[in-house]
């Protein structure tokens, strides 16, 4: 058995971006591990809140459920605020994770993955796929935390397969599953003006998570007070199993392999353009 940690940014984003790989871990006897950077304090206030509840106790609830139905053994949190999308104000507030001094937060999370003797560590890729300030920052604290681990995990990078979205894009208009004036284009700048995620050259592997779709469902669901959850939720489900049976990851010490640095991973990757895009794990 390994023990594998996934560190994200906000709760929920673990439903959407690696739940599928989790479940697999955790069904193949895997110890999963999942460290939030932020309480998700920007989120969205439920429908249903108690009186007095706050959107940090409700999305810790949530991430609990989550964690439930996932079989994640231990949930950790590093407590830095939500930083809101670029240029927000919330940005630069105290205590947010945009602006938490990457040595400290790193050795947070170092702390975690030595606890835990880890084998293996999922981040983020060089822009967080799309941009986010905290997504950014999840890419840069991890990298500093295996600097400053002893337990020296192997290192992946949670990606999305910008050929492949654009493909399904092609696919799902010409299908007539997109509304008419409704559009969503990959290549356009994300939060940081960058396209979204990594184009396919530069991915290691992808994992094929249809097995687990009903999991990855449940963890969506168990974030529901969250817009971006419920709208996943409310897709047609031949759109969602497209767009959500495969996980794609970056394999850190074969980009270095490759001459790419760790904290970079603009360029070409290690993989031979020519060569098809494997499945893969992490072990």
């Amino acid at each position: 058995m390994s023990t594998i940690v996934f560190f994200h940014a906000h709760p929920d984003d673990e439903a959407s971006q690696t739940s599928g790989a989790m479940a697999r871990a955790v069904e193949e006897g895997h110890r999963v591990v999942l460290v939030y950077a932020t309480n998700g304090d920007h989120g969205s206030p439920a429908e249903d809140m108690a009186e007095g509840e706050t959107v940090v106790e409700r999305r810790r609830k949530e991430a609990a459920e989550s964690a439930r139905v996932l079989g994640t053994a231990r949930v950790a949190w590093l407590g830095y605020a939500d930083s809101g999308m670029t240029g927000w104000e919330q940005n630069d507030v105290d205590g947010s994770f945009h602006g938490a001094d990457p040595v400290i937060a790193g050795q947070a999370l170092a702390d975690i993955l030595d606890e835990e003797n880890a084998d293996v560590v999922v981040g983020y890729d060089w822009h967080g796929s799309y941009g986010h300030p905290d997504h950014v920052k999840v890419h840069n604290v991890l990298h500093r935390a295996v600097s400053l681990a002893k337990s020296s995990p192997r290192v992946f990078e949670s990606t999305m397969n910008r050929d492949a979205l654009r493909e399904q894009m092609r696919q799902a208009r010409e299908a007539g599953l997109i509304p008419e004036g409704e559009s969503f284009d990959p290549d356009a700048g994300g939060d940081d003006g960058n396209p979204l995620g990594m184009a396919e050259r530069d991915i290691s592997f992808r994992v094929d998570v249809s097995a687990y779709l009903d999991k990855k469902r449940a963890a969506l669901g168990a974030h529901a007070s969250q817009p971006d959850a419920a709208g996943i939720l409310a897709m047609p489900a031949e759109a969602f199993n497209a767009g959500f049976g495969t996980e794609h990851y970056i394999d850190v010490a074969a980009m270095q392999a490759g001459g790419l640095p760790a904290t970079d991973g603009r360029g070409h990757g290690a993989r031979p353009e020519s060569q098809p895009l494997p499945d893969g794990w992490f072990f």
